[in-house]
């Protein structure tokens, strides 16, 4: 199984004790983030719900690629890729 680096969002970050970046080990996108969710139990309810599937408040790419664009969670991960998770955020004009 590859190493990982999966990149948290600064409104995250409370869940990982403050860190940006996290190593993880696993051979697809899913297989990452249940190693990144086991070892931070807090991020899991912001990033999976209970059937394990991606939030659809929460975007993961992998490099530049939205995980939705290729095989979701079942997205193969090679050495050294990097995982990017970005929530999803409210705005717009007035």
């Amino acid at each position: 199984m590859s190493q990982i680096t999966v990149r948290i969002p600064t409104p995250l970050r409370s869940h990982t004790g403050g860190a940006g970046e996290i190593a993880a080990v696993g051979a697809t996108v899913g297989e990452v983030l249940e190693a990144v969710a086991a070892r931070h139990e807090g991020l899991r309810r912001y990033l999976l719900d209970p059937s394990g599937e991606v939030r659809r408040f929460v975007n993961v790419y992998l490099g530049e690629r939205n995980i939705q664009a290729l095989d979701g969670l079942a997205t193969p991960v090679g050495d050294a890729a990097v995982i990017h998770i970005v929530p999803a955020v409210a705005g717009g004009v007035s």
